[in-house]
C-alpha cells in the first residue's frame, strides 16, 4: 500500500502541472506534536509567494476530499529552495554535472561522514561523484545541491 506522500503526489501531480508548475516533492512529517504536509513546487522562473498561494488554493479541496491524512495537519506549499534536497532519481538526473553534498548516516570506512563533489552518475546501488568516488545509496542520509553565494 502506498504511503501518504505517494498517495498525495499521485493525487496532486496532474492538477499542479495543469496550472503551470512541477510537483517537486511531497513530505509528510511530525514535528513535536504537530503534523505537516509539505508540497514543494517548482518552475523555471522560480517560485514566489503568489505561486504558493495559487497552488494552495487549487489543492486544498482535493486534499480534504481525499482524506488521506487522518490527523489534523498544517499544509505548507513552498519552493524546494536554492539548495534543494535530491530524493528521487529524476532529481539526480536533473543535477548530473553539478556540485552536490552527500551526508551519510554514519562515518564510512574512510572516516568520512560527508562528501562534496560533482555528480557524475548514479544507479540503484551507488551515487558516483567525480574521480569515480562511489557512495552506496543505502548509507546516504541526504543529498543536496550546492549553491555558491558570490
Amino acid at each position: 500500500m502506498a504511503n501518504i506522500e505517494e498517495k498525495v503526489e499521485n493525487l496532486l501531480k496532474e492538477k499542479i502541472e495543469n496550472i503551470g508548475y512541477d510537483l517537486y516533492d511531497v513530505e509528510y512529517a511530525k514535528e513535536g506534536k504537530n503534523y505537516f504536509l509539505r508540497i514543494y513546487i517548482d518552475k523555471l522562473e522560480g517560485i514566489d509567494l503568489k505561486d504558493c498561494e495559487k497552488v494552495n488554493n487549487e489543492i486544498s479541496d482535493l486534499l480534504d476530499e481525499a482524506n488521506y491524512v487522518k490527523e489534523q495537519y498544517f499544509l505548507e506549499v513552498s519552493s524546494p529552495g536554492i539548495e534543494r534536497v535530491l530524493k528521487k532519481d529524476k532529481h539526480l538526473e536533473q543535477n548530473k554535472g553539478k556540485e552536490i553534498v552527500i551526508k551519510l548516516f554514519k562515518k564510512d570506512t574512510l572516516g568520512n561522514k560527508e562528501y562534496q563533489g560533482v555528480l557524475q552518475d548514479f544507479n540503484e546501488e551507488n551515487i558516483i561523484l567525480e574521480d569515480n568516488i562511489k557512495i552506496e545509496r543505502k548509507n546516504i542520509a541526504q543529498i543536496k545541491t550546492v549553491y555558491h553565494w558570490n
